[in-house]
């Protein structure tokens, strides 16, 4: 990775522009570190201030660079490191940047935020952010629901609904907001969710005797499994009967079950949880469909691995929430955390379910499809009941910009971007905060049948495992051969 460096001159002000060549996951989250650091769309790099305090911190961040080869004295090759000084001249413009051509009807004062009606959607507010306020307002503009930079007119389009409004009212002060026009009164809580593109369905290759896998389905879904074990275990079936395609399912033999899962670990690697599912899918189809359960038996079961679950540390899970700017971003990754909830059940929870009176809220429909009641802290509670103000969900305890569940995948990138910025374990996933939850009550003396009640763990062997990584008590062992006189 080639970092390349050189002096700009934006908006009347010296800045630094950073150019990278190639990719490199880690580089947004270090120029986020950096107090004034931009993204620039037009140019494709960042920027940041041309100060003494901020070229230290960014030459800490980025010991290896290079100045842009035409900002270098002739016969030269010295390094930023060595040569302090940039030299004046801006680099030439790229050829796909466009120059501004400010739209009359948008208005830019130059020390408020200039709000205006978007001149190409009647729906969006154009939002004018000056130079001088990047620094300290960005961020804030960046947590509108549905805000997006306009590179042409250089402004934020932000949705003209009441809970943008809200937003701006919550987050700004009213002499800071400069408006073009009188909002209306009539304005719709939340824009209507437009019509999108269905996702094209899986291309699945049906099995000679694809009637088998249907009759499968049927079965779990009358015992009422998730649509998400059907699915895996319909996969599962499939491949084993298309593996035996000049075969009838009834007919395959136990040699052939064993021979198809030795060639899957031989040949394909499986882990033991793929093929563990793909024995349950096999036994599934043959003691409730064929009625063939002597065939299915006493099959070999892997020997499952003792994994011990990733725990973020205490200091971690700090750096990973002030990571998050977003109010609504934030409260979802407390809440996870604090009540040692799943992704599905973070998702899941609906308002009615918050009892902060007891100090708790009420999961219903975990795994298992068991309901339980666990922690709800006074201190989530607290920037629970400001994100519930500013955004006013109708049902969800956690709704989309234009209403409806929140989506898995949105909390995962979520907490992606939040381990990026926050530099914790690159390991660790949205689940890693319910391990951490569990770790942290033993650590601090919580007795475990306390924990696997808020867990929701039917055995208590299942939360056993985390005495196995707590490090309660460490301090007073030593090694035995600290004792020996060698």
């Amino acid at each position: 990775m080639k970092i390349i460096v050189s002096k700009v001159v934006r908006d009347s002000q010296e800045r630094i522009t950073v150019r990278n060549e190639g990719f490199d996951g880690t580089i947004p989250a270090k120029m986020k570190q950096i107090p004034g650091a931009r993204w620039s769309p037009e140019q494709r790099c960042w920027h940041i201030p041309y100060t003494s305090e901020i070229w230290e911190q960014f030459k800490g961040l980025f010991p290896d660079f290079e100045v842009a080869p035409e900002h270098l004295p002739p016969q030269s090759t010295t390094s930023v490191a060595v040569q302090e000084e940039l030299p004046q001249t801006a680099p030439p413009p790229r050829p796909d940047s466009k120059p501004l051509n400010p739209h009359p009807g948008i208005l830019r004062p130059e020390t408020r935020i200039g709000i205006s009606r978007s001149p190409d959607n009647d729906q969006q507010l154009a939002l004018h952010l000056p130079p001088d306020l990047v620094p300290q307002h960005l961020h804030t503009v960046k947590n509108i629901h549905g805000r997006r930079w306009n590179p042409e007119q250089k402004v934020w389009e932000v949705p003209y609904t009441r809970l943008t409004l809200r937003f701006l009212d919550k987050h700004f002060p009213s002499d800071l907001l400069k408006w073009a026009f009188t909002p209306a009164d009539d304005l719709p809580e939340r824009l209507p969710e437009l019509e999108r593109n269905q996702p094209k369905p899986d291309v699945v290759i049906p099995a000679r005797y694809e009637a088998a896998v249907v009759a499968l389905e049927q079965v779990l879904t009358l015992k009422r499994y998730s649509w998400r074990t059907v699915k895996a275990y319909k996969n599962c079936f499939r491949q084993f009967i298309r593996h035996y395609d000049d075969v009838r399912p009834r007919e395959i033999t136990r040699k052939q079950i064993n021979d198809y899962l030795t060639m899957l670990i031989r040949e394909r690697n499986i882990s033991v949880s793929h093929q563990s599912q793909i024995l349950s899918a096999i036994k599934m189809f043959y003691a409730a469909v064929a009625e063939q359960e002597e065939k299915v038996q006493g099959l070999f079961q892997p020997k499952k691995q003792q994994k011990l679950p990733n725990v973020l540390l205490e200091s971690e899970v700090t750096a990973l929430l002030r990571a998050v700017d977003n109010p609504k971003h934030r409260c979802i990754l407390m809440l996870i955390y604090s009540a040692g909830l799943r992704l599905g059940e973070a998702i899941g929870l609906r308002l009615s379910d918050l009892q902060p009176e007891q100090n708790r809220l009420f999961v219903r429909g975990g795994k298992g499809k068991k309901d339980r009641c666990t922690l709800l802290s006074e201190k989530v509670w607290e920037k629970l009941k400001d994100y519930i103000e500013t955004y006013r969900p109708i049902d969800w305890g956690f709704e989309g910009q234009t209403g409806g569940q929140y989506s898995d995948r949105s909390v995962q990138e979520i907490f992606t971007r939040a381990k990026l910025r926050s530099m914790v374990n690159p390991s660790a996933t949205v689940h890693t905060l319910r391990h951490s939850f569990a770790t942290h009550l033993l650590e601090k003396g919580v007795d475990l049948r306390y924990i696997q009640e808020l867990l929701g763990h039917e055995s208590s062997k299942t939360t056993e495992i985390y005495t196995h990584i707590t490090h309660k008590g460490w301090d007073k062992i030593k090694s035995p051969i600290d004792d020996l006189d060698i």
